[in-house]
């Protein structure tokens, strides 16, 4: 149906990886959005009056904070087509995240004004007037809003909106809570036990939990966090894939919203290797992370000793001491730097976010083990990389 859908506005399927395909699919989505929300809303607020049920004029008030979501939605998606300018190098596509920010607020003032007004009902209880229109209105209400949920699920997939699919789960909520609202009025047609308040509190407080889940989802990539398992590996498989490029490290993944990504990465090759042929190397790799994966990545070139005995043995000796005081210790950029009486070892350790504070003691420990081992000549100068992302192939 989805797919039927877009066709039948775009008359062919667009391209999900466009980011201007991506801004329309949103703003389609949002207009469908607003009307399906306010038919609901009006019908719903229409039975509640008529039948003096709390719960279902909350849920009508629901349909309308749903609807105004779809119209900040379809904003956050139009205003996230804007092209980068002098003031906004990196475009404007954060817009997207900020919507969803701005839409899980309004669920969340709705969901406190219904919690107010559904405690008050339970205080002061009255009957609903239970009808046939009544049943037919929530048991329709139900039906869009799980056709609803499909949609923007099949949309958020097809375009990796987290935003839509945020969407979705909202809609796929308020089927839960129509269905809670039918059932009070179930109750009350058949035992006489007045439930209209309780459910009505009960949606409330399910409005309010999807309004703060919504908020922590839409707040964790402004507040700049990791890029996805997903990325990230296809990131390291494109980089891979030149046989020339040794190992890599210091992944790290900026988002300015869908489809402005910029990363930076450490490629080691053999310093052996001719540099403009490096060079000519990362330049391929740059340009084909944008163009397979829209993603503008800027590798820094790290050449490495390989085949040398001698830095081999050390960097393994030195390897195993770290594995020796935590498994997922690693270590890249390693060199020896030999001086009058001594030899400096220096190097990156790729550190775990859980130790942190600890530096001081993984330094100390390689020192101890490697003095121990070459009569105190050698000295460890490490940099500590929180988090850093490493692979390495054929070594």
């Amino acid at each position: 149906m989805t797919q039927f859908l877009l066709r039948l506005f775009f008359r062919q399927l667009p391209d999900p990886a466009d980011p201007t395909a991506r801004g329309k699919i949103g703003i389609f989505s949002g207009i469908v959005g607003i009307f399906c929300n306010l038919l609901l809303f009006t019908g719903k607020l229409i039975v509640g009056l008529v039948s003096h049920s709390v719960s279902i004029t909350a849920d009508a008030m629901n349909n309308l904070s749903d609807a105004t979501s779809s119209i900040v939605t379809l904003l956050g998606f139009r205003l996230a087509e804007r092209p980068a300018d002098e003031d906004h190098p990196y475009g404007h596509a954060r817009y997207e995240y900020l919507s969803g920010l701005a839409v899980a607020a309004l669920i969340i003032v709705i969901g406190f004004e219904l919690a107010r007004t559904s405690f008050d009902k339970i205080l002061h209880p009255t009957a609903i007037n239970f009808s046939l229109p009544l049943v037919l209105v929530l048991a329709g209400s139900i039906g869009v809003k799980l056709w609803m949920y499909f949609f923007n699920r099949g949309l958020g997939k097809f375009i990796g909106s987290q935003t839509l699919m945020a969407t979705a789960a909202d809609s796929r909520n308020d089927a839960i809570s129509t269905a809670a609202v039918l059932l009070a009025g179930c109750i009350e047609a058949v035992t006489d036990f007045q439930a209209d308040g309780i459910m009505g509190l009960l949606v409330a407080l399910f409005i309010l939990y999807g309004g703060i889940d919504l908020a922590k989802e839409t707040i964790s990539p402004l507040l700049g966090e990791a890029a996805s398992p997903e990325l990230q590996k296809k990131i390291e498989d494109l980089v891979c894939s030149n046989p020339k490029v040794l190992g890599f490290h210091d992944l790290m993944v900026h988002d300015y919203g869908p489809g402005q990504r910029f990363a930076s990465i450490h490629v080691e090759m053999d310093k052996r290797e001719d540099p403009m042929t490096c060079h000519e190397i990362i330049d391929d790799l740059e340009r084909a992370c944008l163009r397979n994966l829209r993603v503008h990545l800027v590798i820094h070139y790290d050449p490495i000793t390989v085949g040398d005995p001698v830095v081999d043995e050390t960097r393994r000796a030195v390897l195993d001491i770290l594995h020796g005081f935590d498994q997922r210790l690693d270590l890249h950029d390693f060199r020896m730097i030999s001086g009058s009486g001594h030899t400096n070892l220096v190097f990156d350790v790729a550190l775990p976010m859980d130790l942190r504070g600890k530096e001081k003691e993984i330094t100390k420990t390689v020192e101890e083990k490697m003095h121990a081992s070459h009569d105190g000549t050698y000295y460890a100068v490490i940099t500590f990389d929180l988090s850093a992302i490493r692979a390495e192939k054929g070594q």
